[in-house]
């Protein structure tokens, strides 16, 4: 009984960790745009939106990478899927630049 409970415990880290690693990325590039461009307006319900997704696709790659069986030195931690987490929106925002053959998702025009 106990161990069931630790397993759901650290599934739960896991699954939190991976949507912390995905909030880091969107903020990051969030605060990029804000600093490249000049008099951008804040929305706030933009910014939640764009949190939200973020945490969302860093779970989603996560989890993908974890149902692989992707470990390191034999186990699949919280630090690990929240390095994973951060990584994988930074890899689903490249392949989306490349598809669109864009370097930038921002209109600058």
């Amino acid at each position: 009984m106990a161990r069931k409970v630790k397993n759901k415990l650290m599934n739960l880290a896991i699954v939190v960790a991976a949507f912390g690693g995905g909030i880091l990325r969107g903020l990051v590039g969030f605060i990029k745009y804000h600093f490249s461009y000049k008099e951008v307006k804040f929305r706030p319900y933009y910014f939640l939106g764009m949190m939200l997704l973020s945490g969302i696709v860093g779970t989603v790659a996560t989890l993908a990478i974890k149902e692989i069986g992707f470990t390191l030195l034999d186990s699949f931690t919280p630090a690990l899927a929240f390095i994973i987490g951060y990584a994988g929106g930074d890899f689903i925002e490249n392949i989306y630049k490349i598809i669109i053959k864009k370097s930038s998702f921002y209109d600058i025009s």
